[in-house]
């Protein structure tokens, strides 16, 4: 029970996980418009994402356009497109691979077998939020180097956006989800070893053993 408990438990967290993986990396408030010195009332918002950049005017309008070149694109931008997809992808087939070996499905009968597929799930549960890690500390390394820059103007500036800390949320559940799916652990009761003993022997009324019980 404590087993099937984690399971579920742990491939819970990793679903809402991956699912927001999926959004972070569709949200462009990867980098938003920083609101310093002369540009604290401006009349649009600049959001820059993986997949293209956003204005937002005053009125609420908004005008989106997808990136026209991948080459273009920064170093950062381009590894962050890389990496977010896999991790998506990993996070989709870690769900088949945990289902598989779950103890609520009869994909596999093996117990041992069953508990080391979920184990298995996990680690790749626990690589996918490691790659999804990477792109965002390295985004925001980028873009609290450019806002501390002096030699940056200020209109080019960016701050942190929501996409972000998104992503930072779905590591967080990514990794312990995984951890907990790596402590799942074959029942106890069933060890692949099966022990028989011997019928126990009746005695007579007189005090001597039956007869059949030596034929």
């Amino acid at each position: 029970m404590v087993s099937a408990a984690l399971e579920i438990m742990g491939l819970s967290l990793c679903v809402i996980g991956s699912l927001l993986v999926m959004v972070a990396c569709g949200l462009p408030m990867w980098k938003v418009t920083a609101f310093i010195e002369a540009n604290i009332v401006v009349a649009q918002t600049i959001w820059d994402g993986l997949w293209m950049s956003c204005v937002v005017q005053s009125t609420g309008q908004m005008q989106c356009k997808v990136h026209d070149s991948i080459l273009a694109l920064s170093h950062d931008l381009q590894a962050a497109r890389a990496l977010t997809v896999i991790s998506s992808v990993m996070g989709v087939l870690g769900l088949m691979v945990t289902i598989a070996g779950a103890q609520c499905t009869n994909c596999i009968r093996t117990e041992y077998v069953k508990a080391r597929v979920v184990n298995a799930g996990g680690a790749i549960y626990i690589i996918s939020g490691l790659f999804v890690l990477v792109p965002l500390c390295w985004m925001a390394n980028n873009i609290i180097s450019d806002f501390y820059n002096p030699q940056v103007p200020p209109s080019k500036k960016r701050e942190i956006g929501a996409a972000l800390y998104i992503g930072w949320a779905a590591t967080a559940l990514l990794l312990i989800g995984g951890s907990l799916l790596c402590c799942s652990c074959p029942a106890s009761g069933n060890t692949g070893y099966s022990v028989k003993y011997a019928p126990t022997q009746r005695g007579t009324q007189n005090g001597d053993y039956d007869k059949r019980n030596y034929v």
